[in-house]
């Protein structure tokens, strides 16, 4: 129950369809902007929802895969960068 007061992870911008990210590439540093859609690329787990993107950077060719896991409200949970880290949106204003 308590899980949909649950706030939004401070790494992710969340609107009515989708997730938002960026991803810093531990090789080069380039950040590399994520689009999840709640609807269509998240896949049904015991609990939430389950998505693993795999990214590439369009200027340095890093590369960085992206796993997270949400609530049903779609709240994240766990979030994991092989390749990288998320950036928290305080950050993202001073980027590029």
């Amino acid at each position: 129950m308590f899980g949909m007061f649950r706030r939004q992870d401070r790494r992710f911008k969340e609107e009515p369809s989708a997730l938002h990210a960026r991803v810093r590439t531990a090789r080069n540093g380039e950040v590399i902007s994520v689009r999840i859609s709640k609807t269509s690329e998240m896949s049904a787990v015991p609990g939430g929802y389950f998505v693993r993107k795999t990214l590439v950077g369009p200027e340095t060719f890093d590369q960085a895969t992206l796993e997270v896991t949400t609530n049903r409200s779609h709240k994240v949970t766990l979030a994991t960068v092989d390749g990288g880290e998320l950036v928290p949106t305080s950050e993202w204003s001073h980027e590029r």
